[in-house]
């Protein structure tokens, strides 16, 4: 299992909340309401970030072991440890809503005999796509 620990830069604020940044992963920002909040957003986002990144064929960054000290100076520096392949399981194997249109006759029908359209839609998917059927969850 690939795990990946980015130093998050957290900036607090006047109120107690901090801003999150990640110096190796450009455009990942957070927010969290006090330091616990601000370190599960951190991983959230940091994880979400990587996702994104793997789902458009891009290249992951290499962790830094330190940060420049005008990156540093006045904030927290927390290390933040993602498991990407964990996170892309849960993420792909997430059941998404899907509308979809059928004669009206046909959907009494079927509510008559209580169908669950959301399995019998998802056999027939991977049927129709030939998958194997060890790719049901």
């Amino acid at each position: 299992m690939l795990n990946l620990t980015y130093l998050a830069v957290l900036e607090p604020g006047e109120d107690g909340s901090y801003s999150i940044s990640f110096p190796d992963l450009p455009g990942c920002f957070s927010y969290g309401e006090d330091l616990s909040d601000a370190q599960h957003m951190a991983e959230e986002a940091a994880s979400l970030h990587v996702y994104g990144m793997e789902q458009d064929g891009e290249t992951i960054p290499t962790p830094s072991i330190r940060l420049p000290k005008e990156e540093t100076e006045g904030n927290v520096i927390m290390p933040i440890t993602i498991h990407p392949d964990l996170y892309r399981a849960k993420r792909d194997n997430e059941r998404v809503k899907t509308n979809i249109t059928l004669p009206a006759w046909l959907k009494r029908i079927a509510e008559e005999q209580k169908v669950n359209y959301s399995r019998i839609l998802e056999n027939a998917l991977i049927d129709y796509l030939q998958l194997p059927k060890k790719n049901l969850q």
